[in-house]
């Protein structure tokens, strides 16, 4: 790794970064601090606590797919929350919004793994959906516990191939100043934007592997549920269709938030991280929905409300 971080040093004579997103509200920053620090202290304790209760409550001992891949979906959530705001955080404190040239380059490389690998785990967990109400026979020998592992490995694997192309895509040009990223963290559009190279060609690798992991895993999810209406739609049953309902509805919500700002941000060919409207988009999906998920699941899910209510009843009301 250290190898490689000094064969792309080589390429520039630039050392470091100075971070400046968010600089226009520089007078609000104490409030942006305290605020930034909250939200991420509930994703850090919500998420741990999602983690906890599914792997505490003897409810979900059993192999269940849905709330293995939610554990898994916290674990993520905390992973790119925190490769992000706690520098972040330092920088409201700091006049000195400097980032290292190699610390640059892991944090992207580390951001560009985790938020990947949770478009491809979001996708399996559509998948689980589908399995679960439109071929229930079948679940229990498919949806197996290897199979979950296998999902989960392939949806790292993506992350870390397009998390390899990325990073050398960007830092594979030269960077001879200036040196201000007009962002809160490293990202792919503005280290673009201060690249002294012909950017054509990484901006459409940026595009084309954007668009890759995102609409593919879209496209699953859009099929999956697809399928899923079609069968809520065939059931006679009224409770059936409400609990099928209730068991998509958390997740969809969280897709709906999590695509809708990726798509905004890295899709769309105008779309760069390197203007006001593009750094509040980035926040959203970078401290925001990872504070919201645990709360969605939570709240729609049946079964995890009555775990928690269980843990609550135990440790407030022992014996």
């Amino acid at each position: 790794v250290w190898r490689l971080l000094k064969e792309l040093k080589n390429h520039t004579q630039v050392t470091w970064f100075c971070l400046l997103g968010l600089r226009e509200q520089e007078e609000l920053k104490g409030i942006f601090f305290v605020l930034s620090l909250l939200i991420y202290s509930v994703t850090v304790m919500g998420n741990l606590g999602m983690i906890t209760l599914i792997h505490a409550d003897p409810e979900f001992h059993t192999p269940i797919p849905m709330y293995f891949f939610l554990g898994v979906l916290s674990f993520l959530d905390i992973c790119y929350s925190s490769v992000v705001t706690p520098k972040l955080l330092v920088n409201f404190l700091v006049s000195d919004k400097s980032i290292s040239f190699e610390c640059c380059v892991v944090q992207l490389a580390f951001f560009v793994v985790h938020v990947t690998a949770e478009s491809f785990l979001l996708a399996s967990m559509a998948y689980d959906r589908f399995m679960a109400i439109c071929q229930p026979l079948h679940y229990g020998s498919i949806m197996t516990r290897g199979t979950c592992l296998l999902l989960v490995a392939a949806s790292y694997a993506f992350g870390g191939a397009n998390s390899a192309i990325q990073t050398g895509n960007v830092f594979a040009l030269p960077f001879c100043g200036p040196n201000q990223l007009t962002h809160y963290y490293c990202d792919v559009p503005p280290l673009l934007h201060l690249a002294c190279a012909n950017t054509a060609t990484a901006r459409v690798v940026l595009y084309v592997f954007s668009a890759l992991v995102t609409l593919l895993p879209a496209a699953i999810i859009l099929t999956s549920y697809c399928l899923v209406l079609v069968a809520i739609g065939r059931m006679r049953s009224l409770a059936g269709r409400e609990k099928a309902l209730s068991t998509c509805a958390s997740h969809f919500l969280a897709i709906a938030i999590f695509y809708g700002t990726v798509v905004f941000t890295y899709v769309q060919p105008h779309g760069s991280t390197n203007n006001t409207n593009g750094q509040v988009v980035s926040v959203f999906y970078t401290i925001i929905i990872p504070m919201l998920n645990p709360f969605i699941y939570s709240l729609r899910n049946k079964e995890v409300k009555g775990a928690l209510q269980r843990k609550l009843q135990v440790n407030i009301f022992p014996g």
